[in-house]
């Protein structure tokens, strides 16, 4: 049975007709179902599971490469830290000079 037979049943339910005898009278618009791609909830379970695999794959890598992004983050901010104490200091000692006034 494929994901696409309960939809038919569905209908033939809610028409108040038996499956057989909506199939017999609309053969039509079976052909129409069955040729028609699966909703998003019709997948079986092999499928969703298997979609589920998948997408748990691709968050992980997706995990992995972000946690080296924030690695390499927290490198640069640790250094461009330590340069800004460098600077600070040579700033510091800069001021710390006594400017000659200017020749005229």
């Amino acid at each position: 049975m494929t994901g696409r037979a309960p939809s038919v049943l569905a209908l033939a339910t809610s028409l108040g007709l038996a499956n057989t005898t909506f199939r017999r009278n609309f053969p039509d618009v079976c052909a129409q179902l069955a040729a028609s791609p699966p909703t998003p909830g019709s997948t079986n379970g092999a499928d969703a599971y298997t979609g589920l695999k998948t997408g748990n794959a691709r968050l992980r890598r997706d995990k992995r490469e972000l946690a080296a992004q924030t690695d390499v983050a927290i490198a640069a901010i640790q250094g461009l830290s330590i340069d800004n104490e460098h600077l600070r200091a040579a700033l510091h000692e800069a001021r710390a000079v006594t400017a000659l006034p200017r020749r005229r």
